[in-house]
């Protein structure tokens, strides 16, 4: 059978292969390009020069430690978030009030241009590491906060109609049915925002930084150094992926049932 074929699935064998295929021929077209010399190296630099220039800030530059500072203010912003959206996100699903009295500021601050937010955060709170993380939460959280409560409000009300004929009350509701049905989907949702906590990276290292990966791209850009800002793109890159895989891994190891 033709795995080809609309809505045929792939063993993981044939997946990894699939994937590996892709970073393959990305990479070839990167070669073609960068030492065919159909591109300027100023513009795009070779696969090589960057492997040079990653070893480069790794021996000479302390890249380690700006690595680590990046993961730490990503995972504070992205753990705060977490901690607070997914009970509130609950709660405003299952209370209508909490939705009407919290949704409308939540979809207001949400589509705010967080790059704009960068002067007030300054005044709030200083320039040390609470703005960096302060800018990466409000880029995660408000967003977070809304896909917890739609997943919540698409369990289907069977459930709970089945609970309550059972005799369970609201407490043991959102505990024993809700939760249960709504955890898988928070995990992916989970997923989803710390990529994009890890894409407000720079405009959070904006503030007075002097140490991450973003400050690294942006001091590379400055001194026009693409090699660098390239070095840093995909270093980060690397970074989302292996969380993302890490993620999916947790996903069938968490949440078996699932495929019951």
């Amino acid at each position: 059978m033709s795995i080809f074929g609309f809505g045929k699935t792939l063993n993981r064998r044939q997946y990894l292969s699939f994937s590996n295929t892709s970073f393959i021929i990305l990479l070839v077209l990167w070669s073609i390009l960068s030492y065919g010399g159909l591109i300027d190296p100023f513009f795009l630099p070779s696969p090589s020069t960057i492997l040079a220039t990653i070893f480069n800030l790794f021996s000479n530059h302390n890249l380690t430690y700006d690595i680590w500072i990046s993961i730490f203010r990503v995972l504070v912003a992205f753990l705060l978030s977490a901690v607070i959206a997914i009970p509130l996100g609950i709660l405003m699903s299952s209370f209508k009030f909490m939705e009407a009295l919290i949704e409308p500021p939540v979809d207001f601050v949400r589509y705010l241009p967080v790059p704009a937010l960068v002067p007030l955060t300054i005044l709030w709170v200083g320039i040390g590491e609470s703005s960096k993380i302060l800018l990466l939460f409000i880029g995660t959280f408000f967003q977070l906060v809304l896909l917890v409560m739609d997943d919540a409000n698409n369990i289907r009300k069977e459930y709970f109609e089945i609970a309550y004929t059972l005799g369970a009350d609201t407490k043991d509701v959102i505990r024993r049915v809700m939760l249960p049905a709504v955890l898988p989907n928070i995990y992916d949702d989970l997923r989803v925002t710390l990529g994009w906590c890890w894409t407000y990276l720079l405009i959070g290292e904006m503030v007075a930084a002097n140490s991450g990966i973003g400050h690294l791209i942006q001091e590379a850009q400055r001194f026009a150094k693409p090699q660098v800002v390239l070095s840093g793109v995909l270093i980060i890159g690397v970074i989302g992926l292996v969380s993302d895989y890490s993620f999916k891994l947790g996903y069938k190891i968490f949440f078996r049932y699932k495929d019951k």
